[in-house]
């Protein structure tokens, strides 16, 4: 335990327990809710040749609140905690992308013009724009693996625009890109919070990372 100078009585030490590392969480919410999104725009859960089932879709909205929202907020906050400025920016950022990305989806989703691929291509653009400057930031200091996840995504974002944008080209072909993509991120993320959960169990190095 740590032992920290109360603000206002200098003399009076008070102790403050350890935090654990939060992003392990992080990592593992916004890996699974990606899991089952590039699963869907990739084609392989689908009532259709390349249409996801409404089923499929209502199972993702859940997760992207429990878990990819709720659960990457709550990392995020603690991150503030622990004084981890990109992990706060990370987790926080993504939970907050999950929650819009359910609201677009149901709230406002009356609300989209006729054609909504103009928008939703500039929206998926903001976000792969927030994660090449996360990718380029996490150079300085973050894991190999977290690196990874942001590189990967960031493709992700880019060829998702692509997808809403590209009308003359088979728009279809850069969404099953896209799907791919994501689940090379999950892949990736649930790996390092696989990797930091085990070695902060074993208290050594297990699994690089």
């Amino acid at each position: 335990m740590a032992t920290v100078v109360s603000p206002g009585a200098p003399y009076v030490a008070e102790s403050v327990a350890p935090v654990a590392n939060p992003a392990p969480l992080g990592l593992i919410g916004f890996g699974m809710t990606t899991l089952l999104l590039g699963a869907i725009n990739a084609g392989f859960i689908t009532s259709a040749p390349g249409t996801a089932t409404a089923g499929s879709a209502a199972v993702v909205l859940a997760m992207a609140v429990a878990f990819g929202g709720v659960g990457q907020i709550l990392a995020g906050m603690w991150e503030f905690r622990v004084g981890n400025t990109f992990g706060a920016t990370a987790f926080t950022s993504y939970g907050l992308f999950w929650l819009s990305f359910v609201l677009i989806n149901t709230t406002f989703a009356p609300l989209l013009p006729k054609d909504p691929t103009p928008i939703l291509g500039l929206y998926a653009l903001a976000w792969g724009i927030f994660t090449a400057y996360m990718f380029i930031a996490s150079l300085g200091g973050a894991s190999r693996g977290v690196s990874l996840v942001f590189f990967l995504l960031a493709l992700t974002f880019i060829t998702l625009a692509i997808g809403f944008w590209a009308k003359s080209l088979p728009s279809a072909g850069w969404n099953q890109i896209s799907g791919i993509l994501a689940l090379l991120t999950a892949i990736a993320a649930i790996y390092c919070s696989f990797a930091f959960v085990t070695n902060a169990n074993f208290k050594r190095t297990v699994l690089p990372v």
